[in-house]
């Protein structure tokens, strides 16, 4: 598996009256959109951009030209000053400008370890410079910046040092090729695809013994390389697990993790669930301790995680035998299984990365639970996709957020999600919750839902130590409301145990003018599309059935 690893951008000199919704405006109308969340801090925001060429493109057209609210944005990269090290990017440079000239230009500084050139669709020319020394970069950083040459002035910025990565592969690729003999896996360090990024990720293909094995040897490398350059205090790891197996790796009350810190002397953190977007369902599981106590967590971790998973496999088993002909694939928002990385945070941390697969070989059979990406997750067995309605329920302070100046914000949520979505009056002057009703095919109902829980967290309704958990109410026909319970509320436990969400059946309902029942989910984005999903899809099979029972009777007697 492969994550892609993002070029953050840092937006300075904000007005206080700038949101998430300006900057996206703004960049999207200088031909910049911004494909994931927007960070909005007092003062200054950040943002993420998949590819280097784009992040320079931003830096070039929005730096100290573009105005928000009456302020001049400054956009560089976001490299924290733990992480300034020997690499610097120098940008606007002639485009006729002799190497030799430029060579001698950096030489004056330090002693220049590698110069690439960046291919950019810019006119002028950019390339990173990596230094033998920070303090060389430093001194560069402040006589370049500004430095005028031929009519053209430098723009000089850090950016993320691999230090980590070269010492993994060693010279002419010999630590790797030990490594992958010593412990017979495979391992791919992703750099092009990640270029200026500030963590590279290893995958690694290994049985579970080999990967904690590959990971003890990665940790002691950058260990190693960090003692002899004097750049990083400690080496934590970080493992990445998809979300619907991290609360049972947390366990209850957080029992789990106290067990595995207090057996293996580590500290461990989780990343808070906010951090979700549609684009990556993963939590970062830090780890903190010395490369044996790390290692040592590891073990635990992927253990309590290849458990949890294994009982998945065995709950869809269940479902599947249950409703016979279940789409799994239908279900596809989860990413590939689980994933791992250590990772450095030292002053020259580029950290190295390392998500792995835990169960490449059912790989195939695993992408109907955790697989199939989230655009295009549905496929349209039908020329016109059902049309599907959810009451999702959002805090009333949040309706004029989601509306939007002039209904703007609805309005462009509709088109970009495709559905219709409409706010029902409030149901009385006291009303805590409104209920915003989304009518369209299960994509549109994905990316509209999708929005309006990251738009609910950008704006700040939920305390950010929270997660955006909500309320969504589907109707189902009363007959199949006893399938979606299930003998003995069978059906309804797994659905809350695969999906972690909340589904609730209120019992004694009346069905309403169409034969309908209210069936409840709470839960965050994931959970709750997952729940949506899996109900529909019983609910599609009980109509096939009772559909076949209709129409057998009369069909078997006319073959006579």
């Amino acid at each position: 598996m492969k994550r892609r690893r993002m070029n953050k951008l840092y937006i300075g000199n904000l007005s206080p009256a700038a949101t998430a919704d300006d900057l996206r405006q703004l960049f999207g109308d200088r031909k910049l959109p911004l494909a994931g969340q927007v960070l909005l801090k007092s003062g200054y925001a950040f943002v993420d951009y998949p590819d280097q060429n784009w992040a320079i493109r931003a830096i070039e057209t929005l730096s100290g030209k573009a105005e928000l609210h009456g302020k001049v944005l400054e956009v560089d990269y976001s490299v924290p000053k733990k992480l300034r090290s020997r690499k610097i990017q120098i940008r606007n440079i002639p485009p006729h400008l002799q190497w030799e000239v430029l060579d001698g230009l950096l030489a004056q500084y330090g002693t220049v370890e590698n110069v690439e050139q960046v291919n950019t669709d810019t006119e002028t020319a950019v390339v990173n410079v990596t230094y033998a020394t920070k303090e060389e970069a430093k001194v560069a950083i402040e006589k370049l910046s500004g430095h005028q040459l031929e009519s053209y002035s430098f723009k000089v910025s850090y950016i993320p040092d691999e230090e980590f990565v070269g010492a993994i592969i060693g010279k002419e690729g010999l630590t790797i090729k030990n490594l992958t003999k010593q412990t017979q896996s495979k391992v791919d360090i992703h750099r092009k695809e990640n270029a200026g990024a500030a963590e590279k990720p290893i995958t690694i293909h290994a049985t579970p013994e080999g990967c904690s094995e590959a990971c003890r040897m990665i940790l002691d490398i950058m260990q190693k390389e960090a003692d002899e350059t004097k750049s990083a205090e400690e080496i934590p790891l970080k493992i990445l697990a998809h979300n619907s197996l991290v609360g049972r790796l947390i366990g209850k009350e957080g029992r789990n993790l106290k067990k595995i810190e207090q057996d293996t002397g580590t500290k461990i953190t989780i990343s808070p669930l906010q951090d979700l977007t549609i684009y990556n369902p993963e939590r970062t599981i830090t780890v903190k301790g010395s490369t044996e106590a790390c290692s040592n967590a590891e073990v635990e971790i992927m253990k309590k995680l290849r458990e949890a998973y294994e009982n998945d496999i065995v709950a869809v088993n269940q479902q599947a035998n249950l409703i016979p002909g279940l789409n799994l694939s239908a279900l596809g928002i989860f990413s590939t299984g689980l994933s791992m990385l250590p990772s450095s945070v030292g002053a020259r941390g580029a950290a190295a990365a390392a998500p792995y697969h835990p169960f490449a070989s059912s790989s195939a059979y695993l992408s109907g639970l955790y697989g199939a990406s989230p655009v295009g997750a549905f496929p349209h067995q039908h020329p016109l996709p059902e049309q599907e309605v959810v009451n999702l329920f959002i805090p009333t302070q949040a309706v004029g957020a989601i509306i939007g100046k002039k209904g703007q914000h609805i309005k462009q949520l509709a088109r970009f999600a495709g559905a219709s979505i409409k706010i029902a009056p409030a149901e009385g002057p006291d009303a805590t919750e409104r209920m915003v009703i989304i009518t369209g095919p299960p994509e549109a109902q994905f990316k509209a839902q999708g929005r309006i829980f990251g738009k609910l967290k950008e704006e700040n309704f939920f305390n950010p130590k929270e997660e955006v958990k909500l309320e969504a109410h589907i109707k189902v026909p009363s007959f199949a409301a006893g399938r979606v319970i299930g003998k003995g509320g069978k059906t309804v436990n797994e659905l809350q145990n695969l999906t972690s969400a909340e589904v609730i059946v209120p019992r004694d309902q009346t069905p309403d003018e169409n034969e309908e029942v209210i069936v409840k989910i709470i839960g965050h984005f994931f959970a709750s599309q997952t729940a949506q999903r899996k109900i529909r899809e019983i609910v599609q099979q009980v109509k096939q059935q009772e559909q076949k029972h209709a129409q057998g009777a009369p069909a078997s007697q006319h073959s006579k």
